[in-house]
């Protein structure tokens, strides 16, 4: 009896042996709880409210031609649910097992913008469920995420691009569910992280994207990255390079022009690996339809590597056409001389008839036959044909002279305008729009 009433004294925490983990589970969440994981918390009451943030472990592999990207998220939910709060437990918060998330109701979050995602399971599921005392719940998961993200390439790869990841409800509209991003640091970002071409930038745009679709009115939350692209790679393989080639294609002027070899062949190789450069740029590209910043560059190059070939072309015309001149001036010679002697022997059929009085120039009036002979044009001389080589040689070599000013000036003055821009105007441009 003294025993039994000294029990009846006891604290009430020392009234009864204390519940075992596995009994306690199954009070908050078992069967004997009456806790259905398919109603969620406040049933027919105001809608649940979910705070999200992500914490983003890697991020690459911007891929321009599909036109999405690729990262390592922690994604992490939490909501109340009073059904889960308990009072059995001293502690703040129980860490529990993630097989215990297919017993509890979960917000049905996915990726509007995700072309392809998959869960991490080495070593274990990478999964994550606390609840707190008033039934706040925590939800981590670890995903690798493939999101779409359009690109506008006009001034790549000077270019800023703006990737959207976007967070909606599938099912529940806005009535039952609605998500919302951490007052503190939403968005969390590891310290070593770095990307082969791009600079994440540190502002990060938070938002809504509420959608309304014919079912209803769905909760959305987005975020977006900033993306300025370092061009040190194009300036290594495709810049440079081009520049060169430019560079090399105006050799050609100080060559001499009656080294045919030499200079069609410079310029035809110089075509040649232009067009090779130009397609490589455009391999790692999606097929737009509007002009890229590298478009210019390669297109200007190709335009100035031709050129110099046709200004070869020009100058080889020009050096022959003293030939041309002399070649023509013997023709007409031959023509005039075949001419007069038609007209002589016309002339002699006349007088043996006694009709040579009779003859009328054009005009009417009448003239010997005789006086119809002109005399032929002088002949050219080799003293003449030296004189007119040397002038078209001298004019050549004029085309060649100023080539050699005109074609770096000119490249000079478009490289002063891409430049500017393309670096300056549009860049700045740019970031006012961010």
């Amino acid at each position: 009896l003294t025993t039994t009433i000294s029990l009846r004294h006891d604290p009430p925490s020392r009234a009864g042996p204390q519940l075992s983990p596995s009994d306690f589970l199954d009070k908050l969440m078992g069967k004997t709880s009456g806790y259905d994981a398919r109603i969620r918390p406040n049933f027919k009451g105001p809608p649940v409210n979910v705070t999200c943030n992500i914490f983003i472990n890697s991020f690459g592999s911007i891929t321009e031609t599909t036109m999405d990207y690729r990262l390592n998220v922690f994604l992490r939910q939490k909501w109340n649910d009073p059904r889960l709060a308990y009072s059995e437990y001293p502690d703040d918060s129980l860490d529990l097992d993630p097989s215990m998330l297919d017993s509890i109701w979960k917000p049905d979050l996915f990726f509007a913008n995700e072309k392809g995602a998959n869960f991490h399971e080495v070593t274990t599921d990478n999964k994550l469920l606390r609840i707190f005392q008033d039934g706040s719940v925590l939800y981590s998961i670890r995903l690798t995420l493939t999101l779409s993200c359009p690109m506008d390439l006009k001034n790549f790869p000077m270019d800023i691009q703006t990737c959207t990841m976007q967070l909606e409800s599938f099912g529940y509209t806005m009535n039952d569910l609605i998500f919302e991003w951490l007052s503190e640091n939403p968005v969390q970002v590891a310290d070593d992280l770095t990307l082969p071409q791009f600079v994440l930038k540190e502002e990060k745009d938070l938002g809504y994207c509420t959608k309304y679709y014919n079912t209803g009115k769905f909760t959305c939350i987005e975020v977006k990255f900033h993306l300025e692209r370092q061009m040190g790679y194009y300036l290594i393989q495709m810049y440079i390079p081009s520049l060169l080639i430019v560079i090399l294609s105006w050799v050609s002027f100080w060559i001499n022009m009656d080294a045919a070899p030499a200079r069609v062949g410079l310029g035809i190789t110089t075509v040649l690996t232009m067009t090779t450069q130009s397609s490589g740029s455009r391999a790692s590209l999606p097929k737009v339809s509007y002009v890229k910043a590298i478009d210019i560059w390669m297109a200007v190059c190709l335009l100035f590597v031709f050129a110099a070939l046709l200004e070869y072309a020009a100058v080889n015309f020009v050096s022959r056409q003293h030939k041309e001149f002399i070649r023509l001036r013997k023709k007409q010679r031959q023509q005039r001389i075949e001419e007069e002697l038609v007209r002589e022997s016309r002339g002699f059929y006349f007088r043996g008839y006694g009709l040579g009085h009779c003859l009328q120039t054009k005009d009417g009036a009448a003239v010997e036959g005789a006086t119809v002979f002109t005399p032929p044009p002088p002949p050219v001389t080799m003293y003449d044909g030296e004189v007119l080589h040397k002038r078209f040689v001298d004019r050549a070599k004029r085309i060649d002279t100023i080539s050699r000013a005109v074609f770096p000036l000119s490249f000079l003055i478009f490289n002063i305008f891409y430049w500017v821009t393309y670096k300056v105007l549009r860049h700045e441009d740019i970031h006012a729009n961010l």
